[in-house]
């Protein structure tokens, strides 16, 4: 189980919508913001990697401008992600 912070921003955020809410599958909150929406939400999966890939793969089918800041925290370790590209991890306290 994987808890997922993101900030997902696009040039049209009105296409994305229907993507991240298929994704999300009516769990966790999703928040409108200026450029995009903010994500809070719980999802089962083999690694962090894999599923921020297949989230940002579904948003970019929608629109392929669309940025991913993620961070994906389970068993106490978070790890960041830009994209595509991790960022990093790190133990919480």
């Amino acid at each position: 189980m994987f808890k997922l912070l993101a900030r997902i921003s696009s040039d049209d955020s009105i296409a994305i919508k229907p993507a991240l809410e298929s994704f999300l599958d009516g769990k966790g909150a999703i928040k409108p913001t200026d450029d995009g929406f903010e994500v809070e939400v719980e999802l089962i999966g083999q690694s962090a990697r894999d599923l921020n890939r297949m989230l940002l793969s579904e948003m970019r089918k929608a629109e392929r401008r669309t940025r991913l800041r993620a961070e994906w925290t389970s068993d106490g370790i978070t790890e960041r992600f830009f994209d595509y590209v991790p960022k990093g991890k790190k133990k919480i306290p």
